[in-house]
């Protein structure tokens, strides 16, 4: 597998803080964006910097990350797994494939000899692992929510036949939760002659009508009165925490951004939510509303294409 420098991709120094990463990461998410780039790579290049921002933006993602290097994913779930959590229980990752896990258990060997290696060790009859999909609306994942989720499962009868049944669980999906993490609810998967396999359940954000998500941050667009921008004021504006006044500057223009500190996504550290204003003109409805319109031109003349 190819060995991704995150800190390269993102062009920081391996020492840099939250700040400078999250930084670069909007600088080159800003050139690389498919929809406004020309480069001819631009969609794997944005892709690398999400993948390179997740990780690095994530502090315990980090310190797996500067720990195992390639390994990172399969590190965070041999750790994960050692420090135990009870059927039923969960906590959310990567995806981790079958090479990086191969992969990581002979570097933890390479490192401390066979001692070390047997401390990872699953059991030879575990059941095997499931998987599953879950797509959730963007206000469940920033709220958290509660989903039942049915599938039809294969268990092995009193006479050591297959059957299959349909399984039915409650799934808790803590606030936060972004595109492609995964819930893991320990011994749920298939049974085995030692134990149990897990049930991994990948979380896919339905896109929203409103929101544009970028790994924690928020980005939604506000339409404003053409007075509202040209005088500044202070504006209601709906987000998924709640109602807030918004702070428009005198002379805002369309396309202007702004941002709100955590108001993005929750996490440690939540996102950010970036607020794009766009000028809405009135129609003129009336006589008196074309007059106003031709004062306006009269007393206010302005060229907006002499540049």
């Amino acid at each position: 597998m190819e060995f991704k420098d995150f800190y390269k991709i993102l062009g920081v120094a391996r020492d840099a803080d939250a700040d400078a990463i999250k930084k670069a990461y909007r600088k080159l998410a800003r050139k690389y964006h498919p929809d406004v780039s020309k480069e001819s790579d631009a969609e794997d290049r944005f892709k690398e910097l999400q993948q390179a921002y997740d990780v690095l933006s994530d502090p315990e993602k980090r310190q797996a990350y500067d720990r195992f290097g390639q390994h990172w994913k399969a590190g965070m779930e041999q750790g994960e797994a050692a420090a135990g959590g009870g059927p039923g229980g969960y906590y959310y990752q990567e995806n981790v494939s079958p090479e990086d896990m191969a992969g990581f258990e002979d570097f933890i060997s390479s490192i401390f000899g066979e001692r070390g290696h047997q401390r990872g060790h699953r059991p030879r009859n575990r059941g095997r692992d499931e998987h599953a999909r879950l797509a959730i609306t963007l206000e469940e994942a920033y709220h958290g929510t509660t989903r039942t989720l049915s599938f039809d499962a294969v268990e092995t009868d009193d006479q050591g036949r297959l059957r299959s049944r349909t399984r039915t669980l409650n799934v808790t999906i803590p606030a936060g939760v972004l595109e492609g993490q995964r819930i893991r609810l320990a011994g749920q998967g298939q049974p085995g002659a030692e134990e149990p396999g897990d049930l991994y359940i990948q979380i896919h954000i339905q896109p929203h009508a409103d929101y544009v998500l970028s790994g924690r941050d928020l980005s939604l667009t506000v339409p404003v009165t053409p007075w509202e921008a040209a005088l500044g004021d202070k504006i209601t504006v709906d987000t998924l925490a709640g109602r807030i006044r918004l702070t428009v500057p005198p002379g805002s223009e369309t396309g202007k951004r702004l941002k709100l500190s955590g108001k993005g996504m929750p996490g440690r550290p939540p996102g950010d939510l970036f607020v794009t204003l766009q000028i809405v003109t009135p129609k003129p409805r009336t006589e008196a509303d074309r007059k106003l319109y031709e004062q306006m031109a009269r007393s206010m003349p302005m060229n907006p294409r002499e540049k």
